[in-house]
């Protein structure tokens, strides 16, 4: 009797957890939207924090929104987006099990890199967003992401890998646009998946 009652305890407290991070994940996104610390806030038509569930095992996290995404305010849904949905077929993983977001949260105009005051005032949001979500694994697309966890190295001499720090585990590729604007990036972003599924 004992046993059964801790089980309905626990399954009450993990449903709390779950509620909670997932409040804390709005509250967070309702900051972003009213964010102008940089230039990007003046010409964005959407911020785009993020999306997935709270307790999401994995965190994606590519460079900057798109076009598509300052238009609908989700990430990766332009061609870089729908490369990216192969690809996680590709390993095995749905999309609705991940949670999806970018260093910075505001499209740079012309597609731009983000500049390194860019990337400092939007790095606290990423930052709480990985606090909330607590993920156990990473999947880093491309030099900036992998630049900002791991400073100092370059990505072409981890690409394809996994990667430890802080307990956590990065896997590191290539970002999907490369994929699609070049075929021999596409083939090796394809290998690179299939490790994550064969692990």
């Amino acid at each position: 009797m004992f046993f059964y009652y801790t089980i309905i305890f626990v399954g009450v407290n993990t449903k709390l957890i779950f509620v909670n991070k997932e409040l804390e994940l709005k509250k967070l996104n309702q900051e972003i939207r009213k964010c102008r610390s940089c230039g990007l806030g003046k010409d964005r038509k959407n911020t785009v924090p993020g999306e997935g569930p709270a307790n999401a095992k994995i965190m994606v996290i590519g460079q900057a929104p798109g076009a598509l995404e300052d238009k609908t305010g989700r990430p990766f849904v332009g061609r870089a987006g729908r490369f990216l949905d192969e690809l996680l077929k590709i390993a095995g993983i749905k999309r609705e099990k991940v949670f999806i977001t970018s260093i910075v949260k505001c499209f740079p105009p012309k597609n731009r890199k983000p500049s390194e005051e860019e990337i400092e005032k939007d790095l606290p949001y990423l930052k709480k967003q990985i606090e909330i979500i607590n993920p156990e694994k990473f999947i880093l697309l491309g030099e900036l992401a992998f630049s900002v966890f791991f400073p100092g190295k370059k990505l072409k001499d981890f690409r394809g890998k996994w990667l430890k720090k802080d307990k956590k585990d990065y896997f590191i590729s290539y970002h999907p646009a490369a994929g699609i604007r070049f075929v021999k990036f596409k083939k090796i972003i394809e290998k690179d998946f299939k490790k994550i599924g064969k692990l």
